[in-house]
């Protein structure tokens, strides 16, 4: 099968809102092994969303529209697919009575209660089958025309994606006896094109299960994806291929799926019932908050000092003067006074900390913008990282946060090796 996604909204042709239910959807869509070939935006104008739906029934099977079932007279979604689809629109009572009790729980006048504009939202294409919201006031809606399905959703995200997950996929589900699996692996410490290099021979044979790389924040993710009758021959499926990539790829894996890299370097932390302290300069804070998004580290993590200034370094981790006047404040010999005063004076078992430029001014032929160290202290040893990062101040920021929380995953599993 497949399918086309039409997202309508002003706001999204004029950037005010980012597009993130074409990208959750063709993310969904995938799963199933329906193929998107095509996304369109559009703006609230019947003749133009009318020309999308036309186009769209020529090359799809499936058609998910996002947006525009609201109460204004802009919210034209429905209106132009009923006008398309030669449907008349009708008041579906079940779902207006539903409508008013929202609004009445809200405490919202009485007036809105029965307002022609909010009874719109009540209003489908005749035939049609009514998708329920339960976290907003309109309701979503399928239409069936010679073998091709239009499903309609709501614009907001917290309202689309329930009903996607809720309605929609049960659906979906009856149109294919097939079902796709998949799995993530994730990466660190290894580019893209290096990664994709060292399984190329695996991509280039793929037939089923299927793989794909992406490209994230100084990570790499590979999907595997099967075809199956169930999950469990899916699971099958994909097991050899996914024992080869982690054996070919090695510690560079370090989860999969829901995993995230701090999630993976907390969870070490507590069952080595270690501490940990950071000391931070050029993140900012931002490895430490990273850490701090991860539930049960209270158990492991001591504190965070971002150290900006020299003074600071000096004060509170007991950098030498002397280092920072003879190597700077971005060097590799700071980034081990910084990591070993922060695990000292925190009492902690493990210091870590960044130092770098960020930019985009700082730089020099000698200490470029991008220039990054990282420093880590742990059991009387301090190691040293340098690295040499691309990209605008907040990437160079975010990366460096990335190569800090691999750095102690690396750490940890290096001692595990030793063991």
């Amino acid at each position: 099968m497949t399918a086309e996604i039409i997202a309508v909204g002003t706001e999204l042709l004029l950037g005010d809102i980012l597009n993130t239910n074409a990208q959750f959807l063709s993310q969904e869509l995938a799963k199933l092994g329906v193929n998107v070939y095509c996304q369109t935006v559009v703006g609230d104008n019947a003749d133009r969303i009318y020309a999308a739906y036309e186009a769209a029934f020529q090359r799809a099977d499936i058609v998910i529209a996002t947006g525009g079932l609201g109460p204004t007279q802009d919210d034209l979604t429905k209106e132009t697919a009923a006008r398309f689809l030669g449907r008349e629109m009708r008041l579906d009572q079940a779902s207006w009575e539903k409508i008013q009790a929202f609004y009445q729980s809200m405490n919202m006048n009485a007036d809105t209660h029965t307002a022609p504009n909010s009874q719109k939202q009540a209003i489908f294409p005749e035939g049609a089958v009514i998708l329920p919201n339960d976290n907003g006031t309109a309701p979503g809606c399928c239409v069936e025309r010679e073998g091709k399905t239009l499903f309609l959703l709501p614009g907001p995200p917290n309202e689309a994606i329930p009903m996607y997950l809720n309605a929609v996929i049960p659906i979906l589900k009856t149109k294919t006896d097939a079902q796709f699996v998949s799995k993530m692996l994730k990466i660190c410490g290894v580019g893209e094109s290096a990664a994709e290099e060292m399984i190329k021979d695996l991509i280039d044979g793929q037939t089923n299960p299927t793989i794909a790389p992406y490209a994230k924040t100084s990570e790499v993710w590979i999907r595997v994806t099967a075809k199956a009758a169930d999950e469990a021959e899916a699971a099958e499926i994909m097991r050899p291929t996914l024992e080869e990539i982690r054996r070919r790829l090695g510690d560079h894996v370090y989860g999969e799926d829901e995993d995230t890299l701090e999630g993976v370097a907390v969870k070490r932390l507590l069952e080595k019932k270690l501490t940990i302290a950071c000391a931070e300069s050029c993140t900012g804070g931002a490895l430490t908050a990273k850490l701090v998004d991860c539930p049960g580290v209270s158990g492991t993590l001591l504190e965070g000092a971002v150290t900006y200034s020299n003074e600071a370094k000096m004060r509170r981790l007991n950098v030498r003067a002397e280092t920072l006047q003879k190597y700077g404040a971005v060097s590799a010999e700071t980034a081990a006074e910084m990591a070993r005063g922060a695990a000292e004076t925190a009492g902690a078992d493990i210091g870590v900390a960044t130092t770098g430029v960020a930019g985009p001014g700082g730089g020099s032929l000698k200490k470029p913008v991008g220039l990054v160290y990282l420093g880590l202290h742990y059991r009387s040893r301090t190691s040293v990282k340098e690295l040499r990062l691309a990209g605008d101040r907040q990437k160079i920021r975010a990366r460096t946060v990335v190569n800090a929380l691999d750095m102690i995953r690396r750490r940890l599993l290096e001692e595990e090796e030793e063991e």
